[in-house]
């Protein structure tokens, strides 16, 4: 992190300690034949959508507020995992997550407890619920350089001997895992607002005046004609008569398909 490159760490157990500590994405124990043989490496934890809904009584989400006991009538904004968002998305597979990670597509995000009782949780996204979420709450958190110690956080490893015994039939007892679940699947980061913020134009999309002139003298047209190309958001020839949605090269382009 401190060379601005950002981990990404795999997990194959919901009570690994690198959970919610960087990065993290977790996937099924699969044995390596099946990975060599291109198995799909689906992603069950560490990624996750963001969800906006008006608290309402048609609302399927409960109010959390409440927690469900009534409707608040204001905005709710949480993160779920693909298999519990309305309606429901497809899983993401690991593959894919490293691909976006390069490209900018998916982004990691961390979200500060608000009374959880966790110091909070990392968790893949993609960059325009990272940047809906950033309007929301007027906050950006960065990632942190180093791991917030928890109660719970005790980072054990016992070197043991494979019993490959057959304990078939027999009378016996065993002792579950004593690391707590750091995987947990349920909504995290919940936030409350009382209206949507208004939407920020992105620094590439804003015109200046003077921006705005020089376009009207160089097309030839008034300047509340003028407007973004639906393709390459370049200034072009929006509104008003013969106008198009979108420029010469990406009208070339679309009709060459």
């Amino acid at each position: 992190m401190e060379n601005g490159i950002t981990p990404l760490w795999v997990a194959k157990d919901r009570t690994a300690s690198l959970i919610d500590r960087a990065p993290w994405a977790r996937v099924d124990d699969m044995p390596w034949r099946d990975i060599a043989g291109g198995k799909e490496m689906v992603i069950r934890g560490g990624y996750r959508h963001l969800e906006v809904w008006k608290c309402v009584p048609s609302s399927e989400r409960h109010c959390l507020v409440s927690e469900g006991a009534g409707h608040c009538g204001a905005i709710h904004a949480d993160w779920f995992v693909p298999a519990l968002c309305l309606p429901e998305r497809k899983p993401v597979l690991i593959e894919d997550l490293v691909l976006r990670s390069a490209t900018g597509e998916s982004v990691p995000v961390y979200v500060p407890s608000r009374g959880s009782g966790r110091a909070g949780r990392h968790m893949w996204v993609s960059a325009a619920d990272r940047a809906r979420w950033e309007e929301i709450v007027d906050e950006k958190t960065p990632l942190p350089t180093t791991p917030v110690e928890e109660d719970d956080d005790v980072i054990t490893f016992a070197e043991q001997e494979i019993d490959r015994s057959c304990r078939a039939g027999e009378d016996s007892w065993s002792v579950s895992d004593a690391r707590p679940l750091r995987d947990l699947a349920e909504p995290t980061g919940g936030f409350t607002l009382p209206r949507l913020p208004p939407q920020r134009p992105s620094a590439s999309t804003r015109i200046t005046p003077v921006e705005r002139a020089a376009a009207s003298a160089a097309l030839g047209c008034p300047p509340w004609e003028l407007g973004l190309c639906a393709g390459c958001t370049q200034m072009m020839r929006r509104y008003g008569p013969n106008a198009a949605m979108y420029c010469n090269v990406c009208r070339a382009t679309l009709n060459g398909r």
